[in-house]
């Protein structure tokens, strides 16, 4: 083989390595987009590089793997189910008091279901690998919670964390809890029972 074919053949090898590396990253990059969604582009707006926060998606991964997630039995299923329609009969009366326990609720769920609970941080970790699509709305009714708790959040603001902790809650407990309407509200007149109290 003379030089100048060495030479063509180790550009064309090279030429084929780096074609399949990016064939290979960029397959990569779109199952973890794929599997997180929202939460993909949230962290690569935190991180520092696009190759940081999809280091820190597979370390979620790795984490995840690791926990024992249990399925709920039917009755749990039930039992949540029922405490969670007792919530929302609550926020007509009590809209901040319906919130803390809804707060609650979602924890005790996630805590049966086999994710770690003692620190926030952790959780919303171990969660967005198979809940990335709602953990907005957990973060969300999260911040209202919090907001709760210091006296700072409207009757409308506790309406929406109600809203989103449902999000989560369902997903988690594998179908909608309301049973009996399917409005986008605790309920139906909820926030006007409310604000007229």
């Amino acid at each position: 083989m003379s030089p100048t074919q060495l030479i063509i053949t180790v550009l064309v090898i090279a030429a084929v390595v780096a074609i399949a590396a990016f064939a290979w990253v960029s397959a990569r990059r779109k199952a973890l987009r794929n599997r997180f969604g929202p939460e993909y582009d949230r962290l690569v707006a935190e991180q520092d590089s696009r190759t940081a926060a999809e280091r820190e998606l597979r370390e979620r991964e790795r984490r995840h793997a690791e926990l024992t997630l249990t399925p709920l039995t039917d009755e749990s299923r039930r039992r949540y189910a029922a405490d969670w329609e007792e919530i929302q009969a609550r926020f007509i009366d009590s809209p901040a008091e319906a919130v803390g326990a809804a707060d609650e609720l979602v924890t005790r769920l996630i805590a049966e279901r086999g994710y770690p609970t003692e620190d926030y941080s952790d959780q919303l970790a171990h969660l967005s690998v198979e809940h990335a699509q709602t953990l907005t709305h957990y973060r969300d009714a999260h911040e209202i919670h919090l907001r709760n708790e210091r006296g700072e959040a409207s009757t409308e603001q506790l309406r929406q964390a109600v809203v989103h902790y449902r999000a989560l809650f369902a997903e988690l407990l594998g179908e909608d809890p309301v049973r009996h309407h399917h409005a986008d509200e605790p309920r139906p007149d909820a926030t006007q029972d409310a604000q007229s109290r």
